[in-house]
């Protein structure tokens, strides 16, 4: 008697995603994406400073890459739902694609680069809103939601490691503008990818559906979503911190330029590695089970800087938070069940555009505050807050608990 024929194994955490033909086309175009953003970002800034010779404008070239996300996400998150979201993916890589082409016309004056800067950030939180939504339809609303939206994420962060290097790197052998190019063919790529990768997906909402032109009261009439928005942000708003003052930090420890490139890595890596783990470790009950108590904690080794610890010490404390940002898988799960189908589209782009926005104005209060109390003492008070403000919002989130699975079941 033969034996039963053998058959393959299931893949097991993240590789369920990849098994998934049209994520693979949206991971690669999220990856091409992402290089390309940061390849203008660096391109632009030395571009900028090369021709004003000004550090205030060269750092203005970063800062309007948050401060639009605000209104673009206000404006523009309608056009998420009301029309086919392969459409407005590519025309929105199209569109950016088109204006950094602009900035590499010899000639292009300061102002207009700034201005094309300022389209690229308002156009950005409609694109990574309609792809967060674009995955729930491609992978569902369950776990393989959460996992296909934790790599994007883990893509993000590592690419922030590596790229602003090789960018570097980039600009030694070629020219801002011929940079620029290279960044013009990544959005023409992703566009493609996009395009030929991923099906076509009629429109979540039809024009004219009597919600005022932002398109956001009923979304934000719900009280667990909004619960859900403000834990999704204000974490971030404490985190960046240490980030924003790493420079006078490494400054203050005499740790050099190495010393500030490992400040800068410490809380990536440490994201990365916290979401890697909970991502293939943990099954979906335990990630959300986890998920509040996280938010807790993850701000908590910022109090360790009030002792004064050195270089090492630092960037233990700084791993050790980034790992404790595994709570955004469960949150992840909480928030797409909470949202109606019809409204996920607004729903992503305001939540990218809160998180850019939040985390904008973190940094600028954080250099507020350090200027007037110190580096160190601005971190811990910024893990004090934090920490105060995230168990407030967990205990308001348990308390709407009830309502999520209320409005899933209703739906």
């Amino acid at each position: 008697m033969s034996a039963p024929p053998q058959t393959a194994p299931a893949p097991a955490g993240y590789g369920r995603v990849f098994a998934v033909p049209e994520f693979r086309a949206v991971f690669a175009a999220h990856l091409l994406s992402m290089l390309g953003v940061i390849v203008s970002e660096i391109a632009l800034s030395v571009l900028v400073y090369d021709l004003t010779r000004s550090p205030l404008l060269s750092a203005l070239t970063f800062a309007l890459g948050f401060l639009p996300y605000a209104v673009g996400g206000t404006l523009f998150a309608p056009v998420a739902d009301r029309f086919p979201a392969r459409r407005v993916l590519v025309v929105c890589d199209l569109v950016c694609a088109g204006c950094v082409a602009l900035m590499t016309v010899p000639g292009t004056g300061i102002g207009v680069l700034l201005a094309l800067r300022c389209a690229l950030a308002v156009v950005s939180p409609v694109f990574a809103g309609t792809r967060m939504a674009t995955l729930a339809d491609v992978l569902g609303d369950g776990d393989l939601f959460v996992l296909g939206r934790s790599l994007l994420r883990i893509v993000a962060q590592s690419a922030l490691l590596v790229g602003y290097g090789l960018g570097g790197l980039l600009l030694t052998v070629v020219a801002p503008r011929h940079a620029l190019l290279i960044t013009v063919c990544t959005f023409l790529a992703s566009a493609a990818l996009l395009r030929c990768g991923t099906r076509h997906r009629p429109a979540r909402t039809r024009h004219g559906d009597g919600e005022t032109p932002p398109g956001l009261r009923r979304l934000l009439a719900d009280r667990r979503i909004r619960v859900l928005l403000l834990l999704l942000w204000i974490p971030a708003a404490f985190s960046v911190v240490p980030e924003a003052l790493a420079a006078p930090y490494a400054d203050v420890l005499g740790s050099g330029s190495a010393g500030l490139g490992l400040l800068m890595c410490a809380l990536p890596v440490g994201t990365v590695a916290g979401e890697l783990f909970a991502g293939a470790r943990l099954k979906p009950p335990v990630r959300e089970r986890v998920a509040l108590p996280l938010v807790c904690l993850t701000l908590l080794p910022y109090l360790g800087f009030a002792l004064r610890p050195g270089l090492l010490a630092s960037l233990l404390l700084l791993l050790v938070s980034g790992a404790g940002s595994a709570y955004t898988l469960g949150l992840d799960q909480w928030f797409v069940r909470a949202v109606p189908e019809e409204l996920r589209g607004r729903a992503m782009t305001v939540l990218s555009a809160g998180l850019m926005t939040v985390q904008g104005v973190g940094m600028a209060l954080a250099g507020v505050a350090a200027q007037a109390v110190g580096v160190r003492t601005a971190v811990a008070g910024a893990g004090v807050a934090g920490v105060l403000c995230c168990c407030a919002l967990a205990v308001a989130a348990r308390a709407t608990e009830g309502q999520e699975v209320a409005g899933g079941d209703g739906r």
